[in-house]
């Protein structure tokens, strides 16, 4: 089985990437930095050099995969993402922009453009990495709650239109994992947001100090917990729509159907 993932430096998409290269698939593993790339290669996988918010990028990188397996992309796991912290009245259009462009809009470029490709071999699994904010939102996380948000509801529309087509598209959506999310997240929220001209100052302080902090979140598991899923997502004979990962999130998803939004809204206000 042929296996295309984005997103590989680092966290679930390193992880998942040499787990199912040891179990026998053939990975096809890809990051947008050249450093990252050549690491990976020594460490004996097949990588490529993918940035997300580059077309030609986009469609190099698509050639390469399709090179390599005789145009057979058995599964595309779009894994690559990150997170942009900061109150969404202090996003400016071009960070809101980046946002999307990587979580979003050069995600979906890169699924349009494999579909075919699955469609006329008649089989084919798109797994999205979401999250739990992808179904539920938190404070200061606006940006990547929007573009959780927006995946979900494109993976939603295919599903309904890729009905008959033999090609399944699936959501995994996790919550706190053990990566590199929440210091790649500082690096944005320092870079992005005017913090001392802020309505919000006093609590960005407490972010600043949150994102800092060693150690994992409440209910933190390892990559392998997405891991195991993402197996049962592109081999079992018919995949679920959603795949919970972790605590929070299968807590979240029925606390969402029972409670109603001023409750949830309180709850939800309530974590840092």
């Amino acid at each position: 089985m042929n296996v295309f993932i984005t997103g590989c430096s680092s966290g679930i998409g390193y992880f998942c990437a040499h787990e199912l290269h040891k179990n026998g698939y053939n990975v096809y593993a890809t990051c947008r930095s050249e450093t990252d790339v050549k690491r990976l290669q020594e460490e004996g996988l097949k990588a490529y050099k993918l940035d997300l918010c580059d077309s030609q990028s986009i469609a190099e990188a698509l050639a390469w995969v399709l090179m390599q397996t005789d145009a057979k992309i058995d599964v595309l796991f779009n894994n690559a993402a990150f997170g942009q912290p900061g109150a969404v009245e202090d996003l400016r259009r071009s960070v809101l922009q980046e946002q999307f462009e990587t979580n979003v809009f050069g995600t979906q470029e890169l699924t349009n453009l494999v579909l075919p490709f699955m469609r006329k071999n008649g089989f084919g699994r798109v797994v999205y990495n979401s999250s739990i904010l992808g179904f539920v939102a938190m404070s200061y996380r606006g940006a990547y709650n929007a573009s959780k948000y927006a995946i979900e509801g494109l993976c939603d529309t295919m599903r309904l239109e890729l009905r008959g087509s033999g090609v399944d598209v699936i959501l995994i959506e996790p919550g706190p994992i053990r990566s590199n999310f929440r210091k790649n997240a500082l690096l944005k929220f320092q870079e992005n947001i005017d913090i001392a001209n802020s309505a919000h100052k006093e609590i960005y302080e407490k972010t600043l100090t949150r994102l800092k902090k060693e150690g994992d979140a409440p209910f933190t598991l390892g990559s392998d917990a997405v891991y195991k899923v993402l197996v049962k997502a592109i081999t079992c004979k018919s995949p679920k729509a959603r795949y919970s990962v972790t605590f929070p999130t299968k807590l979240f998803a029925v606390l969402k159907r029972i409670l109603p939004t001023r409750v949830l809204d309180k709850i939800l206000g309530s974590i840092e």
